[in-house]
C-alpha cells in the first residue's frame, strides 16, 4: 500500500517554546498541525531543544510555519533598547527560527510566518519592531486579546489589503476581518519584503517577500484559529502546501 505521508510536503513547524513542548499543554500548537494536516502537508514538529541540528532537520524538509508565541524577539536582534512593556525573549526559539529561515531563504523553500513569526522573519531580514503598540500608538483598535481565560469572545478588527499581492489574489478581496493576539508589530520592514496588509491605525497585518519568487508570506493576525469559519484563513495554508509541494527539497535521511 503506498504511503500518503510520503507523498504530501513535509512542512516543519517549530514548537511555540520549548516549556510547551516538554508539557503536555499543545492546545495552541496543535491548531498549527491541524490547519497544515486539514490543507494537504504533512506537518512535522521542530525541537526547541539546544542540542537539535537545526539546520539538519531544514534539509529534510519542503516548506516552514513559523508559529505565534507568548514571548517577544530579544530588541538587541534590531539594535533598540528594551521597552518596558517588551516580553521576555525566547533564544531557543530564535535559535530555531533563525536557522529555519536560512534554509528557507538559501534553498528557496517556502514559509508562512504567523504573528509572532511574521515579528521574527522581519527582524531576520533586518527589519524592526514595535515593542508596545498601546503605549507607543495609543490605538483603539484591540490588536491584544485579553480576555482568552475568561472565555471572552475573539475580537475581530478590519484590515485593508493592498492590490496586486499574492495575498489579495488568495482572499478574493481587498477587506478583511482578522483576529489577532499581539502587543508588537513591525515598524521597519526588513530587506525584501513589501508590506501589502494594515489595520485602519497602520499596524501591519501581512507582509510579503518580493527578492525571488520565493513563496515567503508572514501575516499578523491568527488564521489557524479561524480555519473552522473562515474561507481566506483555509486559503492560506492550502497556498502554503502548494508552494510547498512545488518546491524541492534535499534528498531526505
Amino acid at each position: 500500500m503506498p504511503n500518503e505521508a510520503a507523498d504530501k510536503p513535509r512542512i516543519g513547524i517549530p514548537y511555540r517554546t520549548r516549556k510547551e513542548e516538554l508539557t503536555s499543554d499543545h492546545h495552541a500548537y496543535d491548531l498549527y498541525v491541524r490547519a497544515v494536516r486539514d490543507a494537504g502537508g504533512e506537518p512535522v514538529a521542530i525541537s526547541l531543544d539546544p542540542a537539535e541540528d537545526h539546520a539538519f532537520v531544514a534539509r529534510r524538509l519542503d516548506a516552514f510555519l513559523l508559529p505565534g508565541s507568548p514571548a517577544d524577539v530579544d530588541p538587541a536582534r534590531y539594535g533598540s533598547p528594551r521597552h518596558p512593556q517588551c516580553s521576555i525573549a525566547d533564544p531557543l526559539r530564535e535559535r530555531a527560527d533563525w536557522a529555519l529561515l536560512e534554509s528557507a531563504f538559501a534553498d528557496g523553500k517556502p514559509v508562512l510566518a504567523i504573528c509572532y513569526g511574521i515579528q521574527s522573519l522581519n527582524v531576520f531580514l533586518g527589519g524592526s519592531l514595535i515593542q508596545d503598540i498601546p503605549s507607543e500608538l495609543g490605538t483603539a483598535i484591540r490588536h491584544n486579546w485579553t480576555g482568552r481565560q475568561l472565555g471572552a469572545p475573539e475580537p475581530l478588527h478590519e484590515a485593508r489589503l493592498e492590490p496586486g499581492t499574492r495575498l489579495i489574489e488568495l482572499a478574493g478581496t481587498s477587506e478583511l476581518r482578522v483576529n489577532s493576539s499581539h502587543h508588537q508589530s513591525i515598524l521597519r520592514p526588513g530587506r525584501g519584503l513589501n508590506v501589502v496588509g494594515r489595520a485602519a491605525d497602520g499596524v501591519v497585518e501581512a507582509v510579503e517577500w518580493t527578492g525571488d519568487q520565493n513563496w515567503v508570506m508572514g501575516v499578523q493576525w491568527h488564521p489557524e484559529r479561524m480555519v473552522g469559519r473562515d474561507g481566506i484563513a483555509r486559503s492560506l495554508f492550502a497556498a502554503l502546501a502548494r508552494a510547498a509541494g512545488r518546491a524541492t527539497a534535499q534528498p531526505r535521511a
